[in-house]
């Protein structure tokens, strides 16, 4: 099964209802509820999405209802932690190479490949999976949300990128929004957008209006689940940081809006380091996922920001007694008893 953050389709509900549809019912089809969409760094079943956005666009009977989605959307909320890195890289070509190698922060099953043809660079998407609608919405939306984030960066203005679909147009009273309509090339050869090759070593410029939403949104939503708890909220953003390489405790400081010494000495305060809540943070996310998914002990590693497999498996005899191999069979031993 592949997985993706909530984020991706951060308003859903509310595109529905402005479509004069009901979300819950086609939820509900495609096996998602409301709550798994409360928390954007929630992970979904990528399959279930897909299949949600093309019932959706069948029961209010808009073929781009994908693109009406994505052009009511922030991209650092689409992408979280994802987009926040990116957009440091020294240029657009290594924030692309960046989100690639650290995709799976964001989603599995989806991957990012650079072509250089001429004098633009085509960013292509491709999935590892399908559905009984060929991904159509999917991909309208993911491509779309490829798209508003580079636009975000403002490295030189979104009418110079072009947004390319293989599948068909929609029909002509289908209303697409004004944000992609001009830019939209159907029967492309490829689903992504194709960029300036100028662009590719300039630096991003992330705009700021958007970051500061992102933060703040972010820290309402620590605030509200975890209140009063600097332990859980810095735990749920070590999560969030894992996959990529820049799970420090200055990135966590950061995230929390507090001095990287000021954290420390909040922490020391309650008698716990920085480097013993992200063990634990590690050791739960690692049981979690061999208990409950197929991941390969290499990739759990690197999901774990680990960058070498025989130290993590050393960690985790360290925590359990046993290497994760044997702790994943004792385990599905006892679930199938």
């Amino acid at each position: 099964m592949h997985m993706v953050r909530s984020g991706s389709i951060d308003g859903y509900e509310r595109a529905v209802l402005q479509l004069g549809g009901n979300p819950q019912p086609i939820m509900q089809r495609a096996g998602i509820s409301s709550a798994q969409l409360r928390q954007p760094d929630a992970l979904l079943s990528y399959e279930k999405m897909a299949d949600l956005l093309d019932l959706t666009a069948i029961t209010c009977q808009q073929t781009a209802f994908a693109l009406f989605l994505a052009a009511r959307q922030n991209p650092l909320v689409v992408i979280g932690e994802l987009a926040v890195s990116s957009g440091q890289q020294p240029t657009l070509q290594e924030s692309m190479r960046f989100t690639n190698k650290h995709m799976r922060i964001h989603a599995t099953g989806v991957h990012l490949e650079l072509l250089t043809q001429g004098q633009y660079t085509e960013c292509q998407l491709q999935f590892d999976f399908s559905n009984a609608y060929g991904l159509t919405q999917l991909i309208q939306l993911s491509v779309a949300q490829l798209f508003n984030a580079v636009s975000a960066m403002e490295t030189g203005g979104s009418r110079s990128v072009s947004i390319h679909l293989r599948q068909a147009p929609p029909l002509p009273e289908t209303p697409v929004p004004e944000v992609f309509k001009r830019r939209l090339v159907f029967n492309s050869h490829f689903d992504g957008i194709k960029v300036p090759q100028a662009w590719m070593s300039r630096e991003p410029k992330v705009d700021s209006a958007l970051m500061r939403e992102h933060f703040q949104a972010r820290m309402q939503l620590l605030e509200n689940a975890y209140p009063n708890d600097l332990q859980a909220q810095v735990r749920y953003i070590i999560g969030n940081l894992l996959a990529s390489s820049e799970c420090t405790v200055g990135r966590v400081s950061a995230a929390l809006g507090l001095h990287q010494r000021v954290l420390q000495k909040r922490l020391q305060q309650q008698g716990v380091s920085f480097r013993q809540l992200l063990q634990v943070t590690r050791k739960d996310i690692a049981q979690q996922l061999l208990q409950h998914g197929h991941m390969s002990v290499t990739d759990l590693a690197l999901n774990l920001g680990y960058s070498e497999v025989a130290v993590f498996s050393r960690h985790f005899k360290q925590w359990t007694g046993c290497s994760p191999r044997q702790w994943r069979q004792r385990v599905s031993v006892v679930r199938d008893s």
